[in-house]
Parts: C-alpha cells; sequence; structure tokens
C-alpha cells in the first residue's frame, strides 16, 4: 500500500491525539499496562531482513511479530529475477535497488563528463538525475549521453524526484516489514511514501560532452566496492554486492563507459573505520574514480576525509545519517539512501499505529544509531507523546569481530524497570544481542 506523505502526517497527528486522549492508536493495551507489559519489538534498516534471523541462531524465534522499516520501494519481479542471476541465493533485497542506482548514475556521469576525471564526474551527478529526458534502461540511458544529451535518469529506487543540491534523493520510499516465522513476511509488506518532489535540485550541470571517436583517453571509468562483506553489517552485503555487479554486468553488455567496459574492484569496508580506511588506500593506489560504499554512515563519515583528500567520489547506497547532508565534502559526496530525518517519521508512525505507552528506543552508538534514535524521538513528540514515555538507550557496538558479544543486560533489565510496552532496537547484526538479552531478563515479547 502507498500513503501519501500527507496521508503519513495525518495518521501521526491522529495516533498522537489518541495518546493525549489517553487511548492508544490500534490495538487495545489499557489492560496490559497495569500488568506486566508485554513488549512489541521494531527495527530498522540494518536488522529488519531474513538474514538477521541468522543472528539470533536456535532463538529466531523472538523475532516473530517484531516491525521495522527500511527504504525500499516495491522491486519489479524483473529486476529480482536479474538479481539473482548475479546471486543465485540472494534472499534479501535490501539496498539492492540503491546500490543499482549508484552505480549506474556514476557511470553515466562519466559519460556525460566525457572523462573519468573525479571532480568533473561529481560535477554530472546530481544533473544526470533532474531536467533532461528522462530514461531508465542502461542501453538508452547510455546512448543518450554518447550524443551529448542532458538526461533525467529514473531508475529502479530513484524513481519519483531526482537528487537534491546535497546529492541526495529528494523523495524516497519507506517499507514497513513484519517478522513471521523467522523471516520478512512479505504479505504484510505496506509502502509508504516520503520526501518533496520540489526539493529537487534545479541547477544545470556543465555541458554534456558528446563522445568523439570510439574511446576515450581516460577510459575505463573504474570503480570500487567500500562495501560491508564483514563486521556488523555483513548481513546487508549480498543485496548490496548484487545490486553493483548487475549494473556493472548491464552497463559493460550496453557498450560501456566512454567506449570501455566499466572496471569493479572490490572492496570489503568491514564495518570498521580501520577496515575501510586500507581498503579506501588500496582503492587510491589502484586509480579507481569513484567508490561506492560505505555501507554504514559512521564509516562513511571516517574515510571521506581520506577519500576528499584524493579527489575521488564517494557514493553510498545505504547511508542515512540525517548529519551527511550537510558534511563537509568537497562536492564529493553522494547517497542513493535517503537521509533518517524522513525514516524517523516512518518508524514512528509504525509505532504509534499500535498504541504504546512507554517506548524504549535504544540505538548503537555511533552517528547512524544515535541520529535515528533522535529523529524518531523527535517525531514522537511532535505527535503527542510525554518525555516521559520515550526513555533513550544506547550501547558500544564490539570494536570488531574478535571482541566479546554485546552485554546488554544492564540495559534490559532497565527497560523492564521502566514498564516499556514498545522497544525500537537501532543497530546492525549485534543488536540481536539486545533482542536476546530482553527475553533472559524477563520482558516478555509480544508476537
Amino acid at each position: 500500500m502507498l500513503v501519501s506523505p500527507g496521508s503519513r502526517v495525518a495518521a501521526l497527528a491522529a495516533c498522537g491525539a489518541l495518546l493525549l486522549a489517553g487511548a492508544g492508536c490500534g490495538t487495545d493495551d489499557s489492560k496490559e499496562a497495569t500488568t506486566t507489559p508485554q513488549v512489541r519489538l521494531y527495527g530498522t534498516d540494518g536488522n529488519m531482513t531474513n538474514a538477521y534471523a541468522v543472528e539470533l541462531k536456535e532463538r529466531a524465534d523472538l523475532l516473530d511479530g517484531m516491525k521495522g522499516t527500511t527504504p525500499l520501494t516495491p522491486l519489479p519481479d524483473s529486476f529480482k529475477n536479474r538479481l539473482r542471476g548475479v546471486n543465485s541465493k540472494l534472499t534479501d533485497y535490501l539496498y539492492s535497488a540503491e546500490s543499482y542506482d549508484a552505480v549506474m548514475i556514476s557511470a553515466l556521469a562519466a559519460q556525460l563528463a566525457g572523462t573519468t576525471e573525479p571532480a568533473a564526474i561529481a560535477k554530472q551527478i546530481v544533473g544526470v538525475t533532474n531536467n533532461g529526458q528522462r530514461c531508465e534502461k542502461p542501453a538508452d540511458c547510455l546512448r543518450l549521453a554518447r550524443d551529448g544529451r542532458d538526461i533525467e535518469y529514473r531508475g529502479v529506487s530513484l524513481n519519483r524526484a531526482g537528487f537534491t543540491d546535497a546529492g541526495e534523493p529528494a523523495t524516497a520510499s519507506y517499507a514497513t516489514l513484519t517478522f513471521g516465522e523467522q523471516k520478512i513476511d512479505d504479505g504484510k509488506t505496506e509502502f509508504v511514501g516520503a520526501g518533496d518532489d520540489s526539493a529537487a535540485s534545479t541547477k544545470n550541470p556543465p555541458r554534456p560532452q558528446r563522445q568523439r571517436g570510439t574511446k576515450a583517453l581516460s577510459a575505463p571509468l573504474v570503480l570500487g566496492g567500500l562495501l560491508p562483506r564483514t563486521g556488523d553489517l555483513a548481513i546487508a552485503y549480498p543485496p548490496l554486492a548484487a545490486g553493483a555487479a548487475l549494473a556493472v554486468k548491464e552497463i559493460n553488455a550496453a557498450g560501456g563507459v566512454l567506449g570501455e567496459d566499466v572496471v569493479w574492484i572490490d572492496g570489503d569496508d568491514g564495518t570498521n573505520p580501520s577496515v575501510a580506511k586500507a581498503t579506501v588506500a588500496k582503492h587510491i593506489r589502484e586509480g579507481v574514480h569513484v567508490i561506492i560504499g560505505a555501507g554504514a554512515s559512521g564509516i562513511s563519515r571516517a574515510v571521506l576525509p581520506d577519500v576528499v583528500a584524493a579527489g575521488l567520489v564517494l557514493f553510498s547506497p545505504s547511508n542515512t545519517d540525517a548529519g551527511l547532508t550537510a558534511v563537509e565534502d568537497k562536492g564529493l559526496y553522494f547517497r542513493t539512501a535517503p537521509p533518517d530525518s524522513l525514516q524517523g517519521r516512518a518508524l514512528a508512525d509504525v509505532i504509534l499505529r499500535d498504541g504504546p505507552h512507554r517506548i524504549a528506543l535504544v540505538a548503537r552508538k555511533d552517528s547512524y544509531g544515535e541520529g535515528l534514535q533522535e529523529n524518531v524521538r523527535a517525531e514522537l513528540e511532535r505527535a503527542g507523546l510525554d518525555g516521559d514515555q520515550v526513555k533513550l538507550l544506547t550501547y558500544e557496538p564490539p570494536a570488531d569481530a574478535k571482541a566479546p558479544p554485546l552485554d546488554f543486560t544492564a540495559g534490559a533489565r532497565e527497560i523492564k524497570a521502566y514498564g516499556a510496552d514498545a522497544v525500537l532496537v537501532i543497530g546492525f547484526g549485534e543488536s540481536a544481542q539486545v533482542i536476546r538479552a530482553l527475553a533472559d531478563s524477563g520482558v516478555q515479547i509480544r508476537h
């Protein structure tokens, strides 16, 4: 179900009004509030995946009934089939479309710039998505770009409006996901629109360069992966990698960029600043022009100074930290994932529908977790919840794979004592330990 932004805001306001009046929005939990409350679980784009159940192993049934949101547009079956042609074992599609579009936009920007020089590519990226002849298929878009025509790329994730001046989507689509039988129940998935079409950039990019000859002297375009093959966000790697691989495959099948096939050099961000910085250094040595990544917002923040100093483009398909909109990047940072200022509204809507009385917002302690936590808190209070109805907790994620697992025992006891009837868990794979700790502390998880 696609809900307009106006409808979503109206729903939030209605839920807030009901809460202020002392009634729930959705189910009637008044009886439970007088006894030990059952807790509804909620998640975010970092953990609402089929792979998340694996993190809980034999206790994956704790996830049944958990709801959450993620940036996701309704994906055509044809796109899913093409992704499975790249990875036949794919079970999740989180950020696959955003990854595909990040590679496509980078390639089209290079073709329009007539060079693989990163600064020239960067100047074309926003314009690729706005104010030109609309195109969707790689072959059609590349043909127009080779002819020196202004284009307006519309892809799988970028299907409403183009980029803002800051180099991120002006609009987005979010999916409301629900776990059932230890996996995402596709039959319960709903979609909600967010953002404002008028926020898309109206600036004109530099004049496109028509390709002359069979290939440019600066070809080939070299893309470097900076995706979470390992670390806490590794659960998101398969769809991210599949989306990028599919885009490279289809670009090259359509004749490549500047007369040559696009080259992809793989690289791991490790969901770890040290690993990511080492990968960036390797990409710089190997002549990469555009880095696709990082997976996590905090990792992009960590490597961005190195990328900018080297004069390369950093283009993430999955960064959602709202603070990155205004990050100092010399015009070299872009993302196809929408900022969490939009996801905060969608998440608040999902939570408020169930009429909770006391909500605990648990977040990993980094720019992604704390940023989204604050956005959700603000939306809940804007909808009418008092400050004492929302409790904020954070945890330090493990430093690396060798570190001991997250111990959230104290936090779980605090949530139980608080009497929360809703818990939002903002994190990656490690956040499964939060759910384990809640169950171990005697919190009754509602399914």
